[in-house]
This record gives C-alpha cells, sequence and structure tokens, in this order.
C-alpha cells in the first residue's frame, strides 16, 4: 500500500512539474488586444512592456480584489493606446475567461496575446479557449520559484476541478 502511494505521489510530481514549471508559454504576435490576467505582481509589467513594444492597440487589465498601485496607476493614466481594466466576477480564472469572451466578442477581436504567471499558463489557457475561439498565445510572466510547490498543488486541484465539474465557458 505504501508503495502504490509513492507511486501515485512520484506521478503526480512528474505530472505537476510538466505541467506547471516546464515553460508552456508562446511568444507574441500582432493582436488586437493584450490581456492582463490579475495575481502576481510580475504580470501587468510583462503587459506594458508588450503595449511599449506595439503588440497591440488595446491594454486590457483583470483587476485584483484590491488593485494594486500599478493597476491604478495604469487604468487611471493616458496612454498611447487603449487600455480596458475590468473586475471579473467571479473572481477566478474562469471569470476573466468568460469577460475575455465577452470583450472579444462585444470588439470582434480575433487576435490576443494573454499575459499570465508561467505557472498559470497551462490551464489558464484551457480556461479561455472555452470562452475565446480566435487566435491566442498565452504569455507566462517569470515568478518567483518560493511560492511555487504550493502554486504547483492549487493549480493541481483547480485543474482537476475544472475539467471535472466546469467544463464550460
Amino acid at each position: 500500500m505504501i508503495r502504490v502511494l509513492l507511486v501515485l505521489v512520484a506521478v503526480w510530481a512528474v505530472a505537476g512539474a510538466w505541467l506547471f514549471v516546464v515553460h508552456h508559454g508562446s511568444r507574441p504576435f500582432g493582436a488586437d488586444a493584450v490581456v492582463v490576467l490579475a495575481g502576481t505582481k510580475q504580470r501587468l509589467p510583462v503587459g506594458l512592456e508588450l503595449m511599449r513594444r506595439g503588440f497591440a492597440p488595446v491594454l486590457v487589465v483583470s483587476l485584483s480584489h484590491t488593485a494594486t498601485g500599478l493597476q491604478t496607476e495604469t487604468c487611471g493614466s493616458r496612454h498611447a493606446y487603449r487600455v480596458i481594466c475590468f473586475h471579473s466576477q467571479p473572481y477566478s480564472t474562469r471569470g476573466e475567461a468568460e469577460e475575455i469572451g465577452r470583450l472579444t466578442r462585444a470588439h470582434r477581436w480575433t487576435r490576443l496575446n494573454v499575459v499570465t504567471s508561467n505557472f498559470h499558463v497551462f490551464r489558464a489557457r484551457i480556461l479561455v479557449k472555452r470562452c475565446y475561439h480566435g487566435a491566442l498565445r498565452m504569455i507566462g510572466a517569470a515568478q518567483s520559484t518560493k511560492h511555487l510547490p504550493i502554486d504547483v498543488v492549487k493549480e493541481s486541484v483547480k485543474l482537476v476541478y475544472q475539467e471535472t465539474f466546469q467544463r464550460g465557458c
């Protein structure tokens, strides 16, 4: 019994490392918008860099429960590009994917660069693709490895839940 448990833990560790530690992000491309998902503070600077480099005319920012200083500054300032900021309902990746779907339909966007953390790219891509059916590039922002073991556990549980109970957009 202990051997079986050890084998299962080892399989999960390898699968978790492949799904959430190995880089699954893409190179950005010219798009209708750059979307930055709420979460770690490393994400928005990547989105802002993509905007500075001219990858899209519109920046979409999903706001955290309490907007960070950079989020507030970005959403409240004038830029050479359009900025759309929103609070997802529910506050989750699924809520963000639903809002992305609404925005892309309303604006007739067909190409998106979506920025999230490297550990989140695999699962976020699945959710966004359920609500948005155009060309998609997922851009992974680097993050500290300090919380990576906890992130892998949380992402594993969320992936199993979304693939079992939340299959739709």
